[in-house]
């Protein structure tokens, strides 16, 4: 990440990552050291773990992400930028008709060396179903797309899918340096409350390979 890009890391993890859910938003906390981890400059990332699902691949140029694509799970949607809103937290993909993703831009863009974050909703108030609804059913090996601005698509495969409290949310495992190119999807889930949900749905994922 760049300085800037380390900074606004830093001040997020301040405070907590909204990760939308429609309905009353739920948060994702991020600790104070993985803003540690994740924004130092002389830290050593953390080897990622081997996975037969996904076998790294060089990392990519910086671009921004356009287009999201999980053939598994039937979610093809435009990618907007979003940033810190005034309280310090991620912003989220705003509750429209027409849900998208959104991509954290003080993350990694996807596909260059570090953990890229992509925040979606699983429902989005009286318009239904979010663009992440399905996003628990995702297993090891599945594919994501990721269309970038300079015209490459970044391959992904899922390496891990968990549903966590939010209490529990593993902030250094989300947001702390590794050491190649890898991907997060986060959205809620789990039982729903009246003002949202109880857990987050994380799905880790590795670059496999990238195409123009």
């Amino acid at each position: 990440m760049t300085s800037l890009s380390r900074r606004a890391f830093v001040t997020a993890s301040a405070a907590a990552l909204l990760t939308g859910c429609g309905s009353g938003h739920g948060t994702a906390p991020v600790t104070n050291s993985a803003a540690k981890q994740g924004s130092s400059e002389q830290g050593s990332p953390t080897p990622s773990p081997p996975s037969a699902a996904a076998k790294p691949v060089h990392a990519l140029a910086r671009s921004v992400p356009v287009t999201l694509r999980v053939p598994a799970i039937g979610v093809d949607t435009p990618v907007m930028r979003l940033g810190l809103a005034s309280d310090g937290t991620v912003q989220v993909p705003p509750i429209t008709a027409h849900d998208r993703a959104g991509w954290y831009r003080y993350s990694p863009t996807p596909g260059a060396t570090g953990p890229s974050v992509i925040l979606g909703h699983v429902t989005v108030g009286a318009y239904g179903d979010g663009v992440f609804r399905h996003l628990a059913r995702l297993r090891a090996g599945n594919r994501i797309d990721v269309g970038l601005e300079n015209g490459t698509t970044a391959v992904f495969a899922v390496t891990d899918v968990r549903t966590v409290a939010k209490a529990d949310f593993p902030s250094d495992e989300v947001y702390g340096n590794v050491d190649r190119p890898e991907l997060r999807l986060i959205t809620c889930g789990g039982t729903r409350t009246g003002t949202g949900y109880l857990d987050n749905v994380i799905v880790f994922a590795a670059l496999t390979a990238a195409s123009p």
